[in-house]
């Protein structure tokens, strides 16, 4: 399905021959767009390949099925490619920004961003959308020109609006930062190179969000049952359009075994979300009518999204998954005991920074607090699963038994 019957790119893709540019100008690349190289780089970042062993749900360790953020990002941008190749707009840039949209998560999940955001509240806070530009900024390492992986404005503007605007057009912040204001890591970014915080992103940043709700909803049902913390009886029970497709499946597929009955809703319930997204995102364009991308940018609504019916569907399912998923007590005991290993973590190496590798304690000689926080949060923030327990264990002699 596509927004249009016509065949090529649309008029409100963003245009890689377009491009706004790299913050440190770069020769073109004969064999590659501006966007498929945002991508490679991402890629073969160290960060990228850190995902592997850093949790989704369920910690490494729990099984080798489960998802990691490595396999979650895999499949966020399969889907956010698929979302904008019906939509005609540029593929690439769509997983690029699918690709590095949680290279900012510490280990254990959100259990760890918790302990940093907790520890760093007196020195600007810790999150996870802010710390993936630092990552792609600042933290890789790899060129001999630039700090970071000097990617295109549409990409980075793509990491951290592709949720949304974070502010108004007063600059004061909105959403999920009107409380606490914008991370700093964003605005001193945006102090280089402005990412037009108070604008819609572009549309092939919102075909990457939308791909990551779809991915998460979908696949954590699927890791949720595997992990025999519901049976497929109760999320029919708690969430009717699920219960819909259930049962066509086992009117079709009456002597189906229990695990093929998973996937096989499973995998309707991602074709459902994605047809209705495509759907729902057709009728926006039609009633915009954009004929660029700052169309998209200055349409005041996202333009990828959900019908109404389906986000409240997906409303049902996530207080389901939050009930009996995310707060089970079996992975709430565990993940208590990750955080706070992350914060014992934090205050010994705050307070003993010759403690980090050589590179990091250099760093944070001659520096006030608050910049020697931000190196240790940086730190532990680029830490796997697996090494932040080794470094529990180095630095207070005790094995986590995270189980």
């Amino acid at each position: 399905m596509s927004a249009t019957g016509q065949t090529g790119r649309a008029p409100f893709a963003c245009d890689p021959a377009r491009s706004r540019g790299r913050l440190i100008g770069e020769p073109a690349s004969p064999t590659r767009t501006e966007y498929q190289r945002d991508r490679d780089r991402i890629i073969h970042s160290t960060a990228f390949r850190r995902l592997k062993h850093k949790t989704q749900v369920f910690i490494y360790h729990e099984g080798d099925h489960f998802r990691t953020r490595l396999t979650h990002t895999l499949e966020v941008s399969q889907l956010a490619r698929a979302l904008a190749r019906s939509l005609r707009v540029d593929e690439d840039l769509a997983e690029a920004v699918a690709l590095a949209h949680d290279l900012g998560h510490p280990p254990f999940g959100h259990a760890g961003e918790r302990a940093l955001n907790r520890a760093m509240a007196p020195y600007n806070g810790f999150d996870h959308n802010a710390q993936s530009l630092r990552a792609v900024t600042r933290l890789e390492h790899r060129y001999a020109d630039f700090d970071g992986l000097n990617l295109t404005w549409e990409a980075l503007e793509g990491i951290v609006k592709h949720n949304g605007p974070l502010t108004n057009a007063a600059g004061r912040a909105i959403g999920e930062y009107a409380e606490t204001g914008v991370p700093l890591p964003i605005l001193e970014y945006c102090g280089l190179q402005d990412l037009e915080l108070s604008r819609y992103a572009g549309i092939e940043a919102q075909a990457a969000a939308i791909a990551d709700d779809i991915a998460y909803n979908s696949h954590d049902v699927d890791d949720g049952l595997r992990a025999g913390l519901f049976t497929i009886a109760e999320l029919e029970e708690a969430v009717p359009f699920v219960s819909y497709i259930v049962g066509k499946v086992r009117a079709r597929y009456p002597n189906l075994a229990p695990t093929r009955v998973i996937h096989e809703t499973t995998r309707r319930v991602i074709t459902l979300m994605v047809e209705d997204a495509l759907n729902e995102s057709i009728r926006r364009l039609s009633k915009v009518q954009p004929a660029s991308a700052d169309d998209i940018r200055d349409a005041g609504m996202q333009i990828v999204a959900f019908s109404g019916a389906m986000f409240e569907g997906l409303r049902d399912l996530r207080t389901f998954l939050f009930s009996r998923m995310y707060r089970h007590r079996r992975g709430k005991a565990v993940m208590n005991e990750a955080e706070a290993a992350i914060a014992r973590i934090f205050a010994e190496l705050l307070e003993r920074p010759d403690r980090m590798p050589p590179e990091w304690a250099h760093a944070c000689e001659a520096t006030d607090i608050k910049r020697r926080a931000r190196i240790v949060a940086d730190y532990i923030a680029g830490m796997t699963d697996r090494f932040a327990m080794a470094e529990h264990r180095r630095l207070f002699d005790e094995t986590l038994d995270l189980r």
